[in-house]
């Protein structure tokens, strides 16, 4: 598992690679596909914060735009408009980091003079009205960003995770060219953007693929709470989806995900803290690679294959 600890200017710390970390959605707007609305004045923001840390929240991630299905881009100063005075609230009273969901470079910039600790680019550096800018902006105040993959439309050329790893590449030369750390990136599959629910389903299988490039390993966040592929999986509401997320959560922590980004922090935390206890009662010499499945199992035997070699690293 990676290894990063974060130090902030304001004392706080965010350390990655003891256990998987929760990162609690705070939606300040008023159409997000799930929760828009709810959180929408300061007070009941701030409550929601205070509930998610209570919860067991590492991180909260504030966003001001909905990124919903079809959703339309605001302007970077409405998106501050709306955003600024709520992140100004939940700063003053969070205990733990404040992530800041923008793909707009001015209002990642503002965020982070207002005291955000780390950002969320659903475009992964490549926003294409602002080539580069969100790289040089997280740059110039070193700190974290998660690098989402996204793409309009879910035709690809070829393998899927082949062209999601090109795009990750991609996503790292920018951040290189920027002077942006690569030990402040952390690579998110983007599950539920710019793919069918089949292929979200193929990405969740094969996202321990996604780590390592040029020898460098990465951590991962998973975000699929709620999302429409549950939903088509299982024929069930938005409001009705917590159960198969924690499953999503917990598959994902196998195939390498070392943050998730729910609604539900509470029972979804306990999921991936029981998940932790059992991954860590196991020690690393009955780790093994599957060649059957080409994957790392913590069983003497893959079930799934029927395959597998000695315990090896």
């Amino acid at each position: 598992m990676v290894q990063r600890i974060y130090r902030f200017r304001d004392g706080k710390e965010l350390t990655i690679g003891g256990r998987t970390l929760v990162m609690g959605i705070l939606n300040v707007t008023p159409d997000s596909f799930s929760d828009g609305g709810k959180w929408n004045t300061r007070d009941s923001a701030l409550r929601h914060m205070e509930e998610m840390v209570r919860d067991g929240a590492d991180i909260i991630d504030i966003g001001a735009e909905s990124s919903r299905p079809g959703f339309v881009p605001m302007g970077a100063e409405e998106e501050m408009e709306r955003l600024l005075p709520f992140l100004e609230t939940v700063l003053s009273e969070c205990p733990v980091p404040v992530s800041v969901d923008t793909f707009k470079a001015e209002t990642a910039r503002a965020a982070l003079r207002a005291g955000a600790h780390m950002l969320n680019d659903i475009w992964g550096l490549q926003y294409a009205e602002e080539p580069g800018a969100m790289a040089r902006v997280a740059a110039e105040a070193d700190v974290p960003v998660v690098v989402m993959h996204n793409q309009n439309g879910t035709v690809y050329d070829g393998d899927i995770i082949r062209e999601m790893r090109a795009f990750f590449a991609r996503s790292l030369a920018i951040a290189e060219d920027a002077g942006l750390s690569c030990k402040n990136l952390i690579l998110d599959p983007g599950i539920g953007f710019g793919k069918t629910a089949e292929q979200n389903m193929h990405v969740l299988r094969r996202m321990d693929e996604l780590i390592s490039y040029d020898g460098v390993d990465y951590p991962v966040l998973l975000g699929a709470s709620r999302k429409s592929f549950i939903g088509a999986a299982l024929d069930l509401p938005v409001t009705e989806r917590m159960e198969a997320t924690g499953a999503v959560c917990v598959m994902g922590i196998e195939r390498g995900a070392t943050i998730v980004r729910v609604h539900d922090v509470k029972p979804i935390a306990r999921m991936c803290r029981m998940t932790d206890a059992i991954f860590g009662s196991v020690g690393m010499d009955r780790i093994f690679f599957c060649a059957g499945c080409a994957l790392w199992r913590v069983t003497v035997y893959c079930r799934m294959s029927g395959k597998c070699r000695s315990p090896s690293r």
